[in-house]
């Protein structure tokens, strides 16, 4: 179900499968395995092959689950092991240790175009030379016509693409152009549908967009899908829930709510955008979030729960004043400043409506909705 264009076949070699061609029967169910997809312990190594050469793990052991329905994002910063494990799950790079299964059945041997998988990739990888329509339906080519063509109507619909089946992919925006892959993938009603990066190479402004249009096609497909990306915010947008990988191993994987407001690690949280650690005994630290720090009355007295800083600058962005300060932490090494974010406004009896100037000294204080307990 892999979405290109099969080149000329020669006339002695087989005949090439059709993308829209039935997934073909899988092994029987494994015991104990549930429906959907269940990775276990897989590991994907490059370049391995002789004893004095172990070549490079980019998937470590990872074990994880999706059901029927779910929408899970693989996250984390790039080079983490994300997209190799999405090509395992795929068939597209072998598995050199665990299992992958669809249904409680195990999916060692099955080649890629038998998995009843929709890949889409970053690039949508149009074909040119068809239409809008021509490219949704290439992968259903063979249906019956009017149900072929009521399937294109009814995903450009759900795309937000509707009057645009004979519209030339050269016209397009680069947003739509996703937005055509997205129902070119959905059109054979795959099984699972495996999306890496696919909104990486748009504008965020576009990006924030798409990803909430991504989210609601999926879920008015009833589509089950793994999503990866580096951008948490799409991960947070799009997905029931979140797995986070850094140096291919799982490192969490929850809810986005649960993710965000309870990392299970300081690397976690790190990725995540928390700005700062600090101290607080029985083995944890406040984690301070990017908008967990606030500005309070200027010439408070510094305490437990506010601290002296000098302020850098500040700027106007997404609605709120955003200050930039250098302050010593509680338990800071050798009283070394850290350069943080803090809003202004909320954190005293008066508030701060606007940044300070340069140089001023101010006192900030965590807010607990923006922060989070980790481990140290």
């Amino acid at each position: 179900m892999v979405q290109t264009d099969p080149a000329p076949a020669r006339s002695d070699a087989p005949e090439a499968p059709r993308p829209d061609a039935a997934p073909a029967p899988l092994p029987g169910p494994v015991p104990g395995e549930s429906a959907g997809l269940a990775v276990r312990d897989v590991v994907v190594r490059y370049g391995a092959g002789t004893r004095t050469d172990p070549g490079t793990t980019a998937v470590a052991g990872v074990s994880l689950a999706v059901a029927t329905g779910e929408v899970l994002a693989l996250l984390g910063p790039s080079g983490c092991g994300k997209s190799s494990l999405l090509r395992a799950v795929a068939g597209l790079e072998p598995v050199a240790a665990g299992s992958v299964a669809w249904d409680g059945r195990d999916l060692t041997g099955v080649p890629v175009h038998r998995r009843g998988f929709g890949l889409m990739f970053q690039e949508g990888q149009l074909f040119p030379h068809r239409d809008v329509a021509g490219n949704v339906a290439y992968g259903i080519a063979g249906m019956p016509r009017a149900e072929r063509d009521a399937r294109v109507t009814e995903l450009l619909d759900v795309v937000g693409l509707a009057g645009y089946a004979r519209r030339a992919v050269a016209t397009l925006s680069g947003g739509e152009r996703q937005r055509v892959a997205l129902a070119r993938s959905l059109a054979p009603r795959p099984r699972l549908l495996l999306l890496d990066e696919p909104l990486s190479a748009l504008d965020r402004g576009l990006r924030e967009r798409l990803a909430l249009d991504l989210r609601e096609a999926l879920r008015a497909t009833g589509t089950t899908a793994v999503f990866v990306t580096h951008d948490h915010d799409e991960a947070f947008t799009v997905a029931d829930r979140v797995a986070v990988m850094d140096a291919g191993r799982l490192l969490q994987v929850a809810p986005p709510e649960d993710l965000w407001r309870a990392p299970a690690s300081r690397r976690v949280a790190e990725f995540l955008g928390y700005q700062a650690f600090v101290p607080r005994g029985a083995g944890t630290v406040l984690a301070v979030g990017p908008r967990g720090l606030r500005l309070v009355t200027a010439g408070a007295p510094s305490s437990g729960d506010t601290w002296a800083a000098t302020v850098v600058g500040s700027v106007f962005r997404r609605g709120a004043v955003e200050t930039t300060v250098d302050v010593v932490l509680p338990g800071a090494d050798h009283g070394a400043p850290a350069r943080l974010v803090a809003l202004a406004g909320g954190g005293g009896a008066g508030g701060v409506d606007e940044g300070p100037e340069p140089g001023a000294r101010v006192h900030v204080a965590p807010d607990p909705a923006g922060c989070a307990v980790v481990p140290a």
